[in-house]
């Protein structure tokens, strides 16, 4: 068993894959989790998701050192989508979904993945970044406006989520669709293995 520091369904869902069973460790204040995703001025993409994926863990583990729980491995994961050096956080409306969608129209984009571990020991974080690209085909305003109000788009980085509708819009991927999705597998599994997990084969 690990503990999964994170509310998506979808990295559950991908860890499951692996064969994995998970107790999520979540921090009941979502509002300290969202503060911990707030930008700051000239911070690269991948700065940022390491970053941010850092401090969910450091503040992950010290919610299970408060606790009862038995020792186990620790995982938290990020994701971020960046169009060049702007990065595209969850949209906070339909016009700024609508607005993200227009930037990544007809253009290539990087998506970004960031993964800690903490073993069970406590002794150190082991951590990974995977980078993918997409590249969308040029979205019509009637796709986009189809698309938003589908609802989808909220609470995903970059205002997609390819493993839905968006998938459609997808003519293009270099990288790990895991990792899109907001877990990397290849990587998970062997940031696991370095940390002693007894993966199954």
């Amino acid at each position: 068993m690990i503990y999964l520091a994170s509310r998506s369904p979808r990295r559950l869902q991908l860890i499951a894959q692996l064969g994995i069973d998970c107790h999520l460790l979540l921090d009941e204040d979502e509002t300290r989790a969202e503060a911990l995703e707030a930008f700051r001025p000239g911070e690269t993409p991948a700065l940022y998701v390491r970053r941010v994926v850092l401090a969910k863990a450091q503040a992950a583990l010290n919610r299970l050192a408060e606790s009862a729980m038995p020792p186990a491995p620790l995982l938290c994961a990020d994701t971020t989508v960046a169009i060049g050096a702007t990065i595209l956080g969850k949209p906070q409306d339909a016009e700024d979904a609508a607005r993200m969608l227009r930037l990544l129209s007809g253009r290539t984009h990087k998506v970004l993945t960031a993964v800690v571990i903490a073993p069970a020991s406590r002794s150190r974080l082991l951590s990974a970044t995977q980078v993918s690209r997409v590249r969308f085909e040029r979205l019509k305003p009637a796709q986009i406006e189809a698309y938003v109000g589908s609802g989808e788009p909220f609470g995903k980085a970059g205002g997609y989520a390819i493993q839905g509708l968006a998938a459609g819009f997808v003519r293009r991927i270099e990288g790990s669709h895991s990792g899109i999705m907001g877990l990397p597998l290849f990587e998970t599994a062997r940031l696991l293995r370095k940390a002693g997990y007894p993966m199954r084969p």
